[in-house]
């Protein structure tokens, strides 16, 4: 079953003096480029959390966020009395009929007033975050397998169409060789020269044996099912994916430069088109 790399996930955790929210977004990328925002008295604990994002996401532009709003009292930041009382001291030699109260206001606003005290973080509290992340994480990744499911009827819709336009091309190739020899037959006549029919049969078998694409609609077809196959496995991935639609664009390429007819042209050019809207996707794929 195959995955996108498109998801959201989130998870509210509701703490005795504070809310935290975790968002987990994910789109497409080669590898795993991951984004943290985490408030700095997480910061001890953000190497173990994105090293948990990474072992369950794998791959993808990840943006994680760890949002806090306090919802009662807890106050970090402390008043640096030491510092306070010199500046109020240094503010009363200069305003010698100056209020304390106002000297106070001006003190507290000078460098270093306030202290904060960076708390570790809680044993317990980093638990609960801990459970709220598997669950923003499970999220994400049942929105990846939806997403997946979404794509995997698509590829197979597209996967059908090209054979359908395969089983078409097969329908008139005789109609092309015959279509071939007549253009050979109409060229030689022109010439008004006489020919040997037998060497011109032979030169004639050569010649088509150029344009001949046996080969080519037998491999297509198999690469068609082995990405059916692949696609419907337990270890589908769109590296993988992209392999074998290369192979199968390989083919096609060569159909259309053997064909040299134009109803059959037509087709191969509605096969790109199918593969085009397949490779696009596979983008999106993990």
């Amino acid at each position: 079953m195959i995955k996108s790399m498109t998801g959201f996930g989130k998870s509210i955790l509701q703490l005795p003096t504070k809310k935290i929210t975790i968002e987990v977004k994910s789109l497409n990328s080669k590898n795993l480029d991951l984004n943290a925002r985490i408030p700095s008295q997480y910061r001890e604990k953000e190497l173990e959390m994105r090293k948990t994002i990474a072992n369950t996401l794998e791959r993808g532009k990840v943006d994680f966020g760890l949002y806090v709003e306090v919802t009662a009292e807890e106050n970090s930041t402390k008043i640096n009395e030491d510092i306070v009382k010199d500046y109020i001291k240094q503010l009363e030699a200069i305003y010698t009929n100056g209020e304390t109260l106002e000297m106070m206001k001006m003190a507290v606003r000078m460098p270093d007033a306030l202290k904060t005290e960076r708390a570790e973080v809680d044993t317990e509290e980093f638990d609960i975050i801990r459970e709220g992340l598997q669950e923003a994480l499970k999220a994400i990744e049942d929105y990846r397998l939806d997403e997946g499911k979404a794509l995997e009827k698509d590829f197979n819709i597209r996967i059908k169409n090209i054979s359908n336009l395969l089983d078409d091309v097969i329908k008139i190739d005789p109609e092309r060789i015959e279509v071939v020899k007549e253009r050979l037959h109409k060229a030689v006549s022109e010439l008004k020269e006489q020919v040997d029919e037998n060497r011109f049969e032979q030169e004639l078998v050569y010649y088509l044996e150029k344009f001949d694409i046996t080969e080519e609609k037998v491999r297509l077809t198999n690469h068609l099912e082995y990405f059916v196959t692949a696609l419907n496995s337990k270890d589908s991935n769109g590296k993988k994916l992209g392999f074998i639609t290369q192979e199968i664009g390989r083919e096609i390429n060569t159909i259309g430069s053997k064909s040299n007819y134009a109803a059959m042209q037509q087709l191969v050019v509605q096969m790109k088109d199918e593969l085009e809207k397949i490779k696009e996707q596979l983008l999106n794929i993990l």
